[in-house]
């Protein structure tokens, strides 16, 4: 970044159900081409955003973020006619709500502190939420749920709810929140964490289901935690139920 560039945040929501995740893949519709080209288009430069994280294909987010460094600024007026232009720009399946300048070191994925999750379960049929959540049918102990996910906070690798030859470091995640909801008909698993794996959160959905309907116990949920092989774990659920609802940051990366 040279000492002209000023860098901007901005955030975003996009329904995933198009799109092969968040990162740009040969041959594949991607969000983050999708914005890079209406960024491009606007202020006539080349422009390639750096998002917080990597979702996968089908998968939606609230809350998204992305750098991106620009060799001018801007008025709060200016601003929001950016913004009015890019959604027209942009499909209507993403949409930007704002754009934050942020210190010249701030990053998108590298300072997050937390990132959240929610996944939605249909607890009976109801044609307007078919498109984003998981029906499941039949009995659920949602209470002995909220104990598995309890057991969760006494672990940190997460290797068994992680898809394998991933291409990261470490599998070690610390967890700040995991529980599940009662909201009507919406069953709703709410996750919060400083990272997440590959597949790591629709994987742990699918084993607490597991606990629910009672074909594993909590002793087995301790020890498919502890074998860290992905193959003793539960099934991934579908993505069309997963959104990305928050990210944090420190607040001293905001000009």
């Amino acid at each position: 970044m040279s000492e002209t560039e000023h860098r901007y945040f901005i955030r975003l929501a996009y329904n995933g159900e198009n799109y092969n995740g968040w990162q740009i893949q040969e041959n594949a519709l991607s969000v983050q081409a999708a914005v890079n080209n209406a960024l491009s288009a606007i202020f006539k430069a080349d422009i390639n955003v750096v998002g917080c994280g990597r979702t996968d294909t089908g998968v939606h987010a609230k809350k998204f973020y992305a750098h991106f460094d620009l060799a001018k600024s801007f008025t709060t007026t200016e601003k929001n006619e950016i913004i009015r232009k890019l959604n027209g720009y942009l499909p209507s399946d993403i949409s930007i709500n704002s754009i934050l300048p942020v210190t010249p070191e701030a990053h998108a994925r590298f300072d997050a502190i937390f990132r959240t999750y929610q996944y939605f379960i249909l607890r009976k049929k109801d044609p307007f939420y078919k498109e984003y959540s998981y029906y499941v049918y039949g009995d659920l102990d949602v209470d002995l749920m909220n104990r598995g996910a309890d057991i969760l906070f006494k672990y940190q690798d997460f290797t068994s709810f992680s898809k394998t030859k991933t291409q990261v470091k470490t599998n070690i995640c610390k967890l700040k929140h995991a529980r599940w909801e009662q909201k009507d008909h919406l069953l709703v698993f709410t996750i919060t964490a400083d990272r997440f794996l590959r597949n790591m959160v629709r994987a742990i959905v699918g084993t607490l289901l597991d606990v629910g309907r009672g074909k594993n116990s909590l002793s087995d949920l301790r020890m498919i935690i502890e074998n860290k092989n992905r193959s003793d774990a539960g099934y991934s659920v579908p993505a069309r139920g997963l959104f990305l609802t928050e990210v944090e940051y420190p607040a001293e990366i905001f000009l």
